[in-house]
C-alpha cells in the first residue's frame, strides 16, 4: 500500500529533524567532555599537572621526589593565574608523573589538566591535543664521541668533509654509510632520521634508544655513532655525565620544533588562562633570571624568540 504524499513528506521531515537533533546532542556532549577544565578545577579546587620525570631540564624529579624544571616552573605560573581567574587562593596542585607516550592520552581523558614537559608542537599531535604558546625554540640536535672521525663531525655540521672535493658521487654519503644512528624512541627525531636515511639511500643502521641517558651510554661505549634528540635535552644529558669531556654536542639544529605545554583540544577558556600566564612571565623583568636558572643567560636569539612569542593583552 502506498503512503500518501503528504504523510511521506512529514515522515521525512521528522527523520531529518531527529537526525539533526541527535547530531547536535552528540556535538554538545563531545564539546562539553573536552571543554571543562576550568569547571573541573573550580569544583575540586585542584589542578592536575602532568610531568615527564626524564625530560631534564624541562621536567624531572628533584631531591625528595618532587617535580621541578623549567616547564614545571612555568606551570606553577599558570597555577597562580588560575588562582586569580577562579578566585581560589588555596588552589591545590596534584603532580602526576607521566611517560612521554602516555601524556597525550592523559590530557584527552582528563586525568591531567596540563602537561609540563618537553613537548614538540606537531600537526599530527594537534589532531589529539592542543598546545600553549611556545615555551622554548627547540629542534633535533646530535651528540657524538669526541673521538669520532673529523669527517663525520664535518658532514653533520656543514654537509660535507672539508678536505674532500665534491665530484661525482657524494663524499658525505660515503662518510655516513655503515654508521649506527640512535634517535630517542617515540620522538620526532626518530621519524626525521628514518626519512633522511631513506632520502639519501644510506646503508646505515637505526638503533632507537628509550631515553637520553641510555643514548649517551651507547655513544660512550661505541654501540652508536651519533645520538639524535631534542637539542636542549641532549645538552643537559651530555653535561650531567662523568664523561662529559668525551662527548661533543654539535651546534646545529637539524629541525626546528618549538616546545609547548599540552592541554585538551576545544578548551579555549583554559588555553587563554595558560597563554596569559606565559605571556606575563615572558614580559616580566625577572624572566631572564628565571630562564638562566635552567639554561644560562639567554642570547639575542632567545630574547627575540620570547619577544615574538609573547601575546599582548
Amino acid at each position: 500500500m502506498q503512503a500518501a504524499p503528504g504523510k511521506g513528506r512529514q515522515t521525512g521531515r521528522r527523520i531529518v529533524r531527529f537526525g539533526l537533533t541527535l547530531g547536535a546532542v552528540t556535538v554538545s556532549m563531545w564539546a562539553t567532555a573536552e571543554a571543562q577544565t576550568l569547571d573541573r578545577v573550580r569544583s575540586s579546587s585542584t589542578v592536575k599537572l602532568g610531568y615527564d620525570a626524564t625530560a631534564r631540564p624541562f621536567s624531572f624529579k628533584a631531591e625528595g621526589e618532587s617535580a621541578t624544571g623549567y616547564a614545571v616552573s612555568l606551570c606553577m605560573e599558570v597555577t597562580e593565574e588560575l588562582k586569580r581567574e577562579l578566585g581560589i587562593a588555596d588552589l591545590a596542585v596534584e603532580w602526576i608523573e607521566l611517560t612521554r607516550d602516555a601524556a597525550d592520552n592523559a590530557i584527552r581523558q582528563g586525568s591531567a589538566d596540563l602537561f609540563c614537559g618537553a613537548s614538540p608542537v606537531t600537526l599530527t599531535r594537534r589532531k589529539e591535543v592542543s598546545f600553549s604558546i611556545p615555551i622554548f625554540p627547540s629542534g633535533t640536535g646530535a651528540v657524538l664521541s669526541a673521538s669520532a672521525p673529523l669527517a663525520l663531525r664535518e658532514v653533520l655540521t656543514q654537509g660535507r668533509p672539508s678536505d674532500r672535493p665534491i665530484w661525482r658521487g657524494s663524499p658525505a654519503r660515503t662518510v655516513l654509510n655503515q654508521k649506527t644512528f640512535s634517535p630517542i624512541a617515540g620522538t620526532t627525531s626518530e621519524d626525521w632520521l628514518a626519512e633522511r636515511i631513506k632520502t639519501f639511500q644510506l646503508s646505515a643502521t637505526i638503533a632507537a634508544v628509550e631515553n637520553y641517558d641510555q643514548g649517551i651510554a651507547n655513544i660512550l661505549n661505541g654501540e652508536s655513532d651519533v645520538l639524535f634528540g631534542d637539542l636542549p635535552l641532549l645538552l643537559d644529558a651530555a653535561a650531567r655525565g662523568e664523561n662529559s669531556g668525551d662527548l661533543i654536542v654539535l651546534k646545529r639544529h637539524f629541525t626546528y620544533e618549538p616546545l609547548a605545554l599540552v592541554l585538551a583540544r576545544n578548551d579555549e577558556d583554559f588555553r587563554i588562562v595558560v597563554d596569559r600566564a606565559l605571556s606575563r612571565t615572558y614580559r616580566s623583568e625577572d624572566f631572564p633570571a628565571f630562564f638562566s636558572e635552567w639554561f644560562g643567560p639567554p642570547d639575542d636569539t632567545i630574547v627575540t624568540f620570547f619577544r615574538q612569542t609573547t601575546l599582548p593583552e
